[in-house]
Formats: structure tokens, C-alpha cells, sequence
């Protein structure tokens, strides 16, 4: 195995080096080559690159990967995430059959879609969400799919059409601990992603959500989080270690251990979790497959 440093191109050396357990495999093989050429033909995005995933060579080399939709521009401007911020001037109203035949062709048996956040838009997106999912149904019908959706800041209307396409699983990430929101996602509100959330399980949806650790949470404040997750209905959680994309985002306080993610993993099964995907290199859509 070959540790990948994160290297910005404006710095002249790598950050501090990583511990171990968080090495990673170069991507190679030809069913990485053929998904590569795949999403540049269809000029699709994908998180696994704009999100600069650890796991991208393992998903890619199986041929998946993570669709995002709506442009590679978001609104928002969290810390943590290497996706560029600034007011998206594309909607692409034929990206939905690009993805769909993507990921037709791609034969994959689960998709996980995300996006970008649209807050210009009084919709959210959700039109475009919506026509991708249908569409990808209509191509692919026996793919199985997850949606990982952005904030929708209380546009209610709006989450209910960007799942009610036909996908069997809805997601949407916590990200962080309530006390670190203000540092980590500025123009988000945890009460609120929790009511979402709650929400999209009323509509009659599995529901999950993701959470990174090393960005200065304490033990118990992972532990409330868990609480407050399964009190809105969360089916099922996620939990990575936050790894900075460049010099420009915030640093990594704490390299957490996987015996601390074998803990995190053992409390929230005990909680009520159906499913809880915990490790140092565990991404949101990291075995999606497996949520079902």
C-alpha cells in the first residue's frame, strides 16, 4: 500500500504525515480506467473527485462511484470541503439522462447521487433531483439508489419532490457535532439538518446520515449526536475521520484511532441504529450498498 499525501499546489511541502491506519491504495485496473473514461465522456462530476475521497481507487476500481449533480459550484462555503464555493451559473436540464445512461452503462447494482447546494434557486435543485432519480429508474430498474441531498433551509416542498422519484434510500449529512457548526458549516443549523431528517422518514424513507470526528469534538458530544439522530429517525449512520483537503481549510485537530471508531460503532448500534459504518477512511456513500 502507498500513502497518497494531500499536497496542495501552492505548498511546498506535504502537511504532517498520517498515521498508518489511514493509507491508501493507488487507483489502477481497468474497471478504474473504464469509469474514469465514462464520466469524462458523459462529462459527468463526481464527489469522489471534487471531495477528494481516500476511497475513490477501491470504489472506482469496483466500477461505482458517487454522482453529484447540479454543477461542481457551491453555495455554500462549509471548512471542511475541497468542492469549490461561488454562485453557480450552470443548470444543466439534460445532466439527469447523462447520469441515468452513466449509470446504465456502468451496470452498476447501487448508485449514490449528491449534489452541490443550490440555495439561489427557490427550488433547491429539486427538479433536476428529481428528473435524475425517475430517470435512472426508467434506464436502470433493477439499480437500487441513494440520494445523499444538501440543506434545503426549511423549503419543505422542495425536499418532497427531491425524493419522490423512486430511490430507496435518503441521506443527509450532520457533518459535525452541534458546538463546531458555527466553525464547520456556517450557514447551516443543526436543529434544522435534524429536522430533515426527521421529515424524510415521515415521508415513508430509510434514512441516514453522516458524521466526521477529528475536528476537536469531545467523546460526549459524538455520543448527543447519536441521540439526537436516532430521536429524529435516523436508520443509519456513517462516521469518517475529517481529513484536510488543503492549507486553505481547517486543520485536522486529532488523528482518531480505529479502536475510538470500533466504540463510536458499538454505541450506536447500542442506541438503536440499524446500521453503522465506522473507520478512519469511511466516507458517507463509503459501502452504501450494504445500508439497503
Amino acid at each position: 500500500m502507498i500513502e497518497l499525501p494531500i499536497v496542495d499546489k501552492n505548498e511546498k511541502e506535504p502537511r504532517k504525515k498520517k498515521p498508518d491506519w489511514l493509507r491508501v491504495k493507488l487507483p489502477i485496473g481497468e474497471d478504474f480506467k473504464r469509469v474514469r473514461r465514462l464520466v469524462d465522456e458523459y462529462k459527468l462530476h463526481t464527489i469522489c473527485e471534487s471531495g477528494s475521497c481516500p476511497n475513490m481507487g477501491e470504489c472506482w476500481g469496483a466500477g461505482t462511484a458517487t454522482f453529484m449533480i447540479l454543477g461542481n459550484t457551491c453555495t455554500r462555503s462549509c471548512s471542511f470541503c475541497a468542492v469549490k464555493t461561488g454562485r453557480p451559473p450552470e443548470y444543466d436540464e439534460d445532466e439527469p439522462r447523462r447520469v441515468a445512461e452513466a449509470i446504465k452503462l456502468m451496470q452498476v447494482k447501487h448508485a449514490v447521487l449528491t449534489s452541490v447546494n443550490r440555495d439561489e434557486r427557490k427550488d433547491r435543485g429539486a427538479e433536476i433531483w428529481y428528473q435524475t432519480v425517475r430517470l435512472t429508474k426508467e434506464l436502470a430498474p433493477t439499480t437500487t439508489i441513494e440520494t445523499l441531498i444538501p440543506d434545503v433551509r426549511a423549503t419543505w416542498d422542495a425536499l418532497a419532490r427531491m425524493v419522490e422519484g423512486g430511490q430507496e434510500v435518503v441521506s443527509h449529512n450532520m457533518e459535525t457535532v452541534e458546538s463546531l457548526y458555527r466553525k464547520i458549516r456556517p450557514q447551516a443549523k443543526y436543529a434544522r439538518s435534524l429536522e430533515q431528517i426527521k421529515r424524510t422518514k415521515e415521508m415513508g424513507y430509510r434514512t441516514k446520515s453522516g458524521v466526521m470526528v477529528g475536528l476537536g469534538e469531545t467523546k460526549d458530544e459524538m455520543l448527543k449526536i447519536m441521540d439526537d439522530l436516532v430521536e429524529n429517525k435516523c436508520d443509519v449512520l456513517t462516521i469518517g475521520q475529517y481529513l484536510q483537503p488543503t492549507k486553505m481549510h481547517v486543520e485536522v485537530a486529532e488523528f482518531v484511532h480505529p479502536d475510538v471508531f470500533a466504540m463510536y460503532k458499538e454505541e450506536g448500534l447500542r442506541r438503536g441504529f440499524d446500521y453503522v459504518e465506522s473507520g478512519p477512511l469511511v466516507r458517507s456513500s463509503y459501502h452504501a450498498e450494504r445500508h439497503l
